[in-house]
């Protein structure tokens, strides 16, 4: 039978998961931060290593069996066709509404509040659970300078110690929500091969219980 395959998300979530997938038995076998594909320590477990955007794209469609990817990017693209048995509790943040100190209560001579974001969902969501039509940029990144150089009045953006923010002349305005990195698993992958997969899930949640 082939190995499973666990999609991991580069960058801080990458480096965040190394401890836990080493307490998992499941440690990349090469340099992580290179190779695109290598096998982990587990024979029965082969690792991807892709941009956390697409994460949820392989595992939905099968390319991966699992895959480990931050909330926000879950919430953002849609979960649809995913399980997500474990909050892995790891690469915590928020995901928050920021902007100059003067931003909300500033005048816009009646237009739209402008909202730079490389989530427009989530963002076009919160503000219309709250009666706001917003005008929403999408970006990619220097997401904190938008509303120094009047691009936007305010970004939703990750949050961790809020360090950028300051050094920007931003501050936090409002928490969207709390943010972590879950495990998610193909849905035909967990009926086809349920054992497997559900010993792969407990091998995790026993390194975040610290086992």
């Amino acid at each position: 039978m082939p190995a499973l395959t666990l999609a991991l998300s580069k960058g801080r979530i990458l480096e965040e998961s190394q401890p836990l997938l080493a307490r998992a038995g499941l440690a990349p076998s090469g340099d992580a931060e290179r190779a695109l594909r290598l096998p982990s320590q587990n024979p029965g477990v082969s690792l991807l290593v892709i941009r956390p955007s697409d994460v949820p794209t392989y595992v939905a469609y099968g390319a991966a069996d699992l895959g480990i990817v931050g909330k926000d990017l879950l919430i953002e693209h849609g979960g649809g066709g995913l399980y997500e048995p474990l909050d892995l509790g790891i690469a915590r943040c928020r995901l928050s509404v920021a902007g100059l100190p003067q931003s909300r209560a500033g005048s816009r001579e009646g237009r739209r509040l402008r909202v730079a974001t490389k989530y427009p969902e989530i963002a076009r969501a919160h503000f219309a659970a709250r009666g706001e039509q917003v005008e929403i940029i999408k970006l990619y990144g220097s997401m904190e300078l938008a509303p120094r150089v009047g691009l936007a009045d305010v970004i939703v953006d990750l949050v961790a110690s809020g360090a950028t923010l300051r050094a920007n002349g931003l501050i936090e305005l409002e928490v969207i929500r709390e943010i972590s990195a879950r495990l998610v698993v193909n849905r035909a992958a967990h009926k086809l091969r349920h054992g497997a997969v559900e010993a792969l899930i407990e091998k995790l949640r026993g390194a975040c219980n610290g086992a």
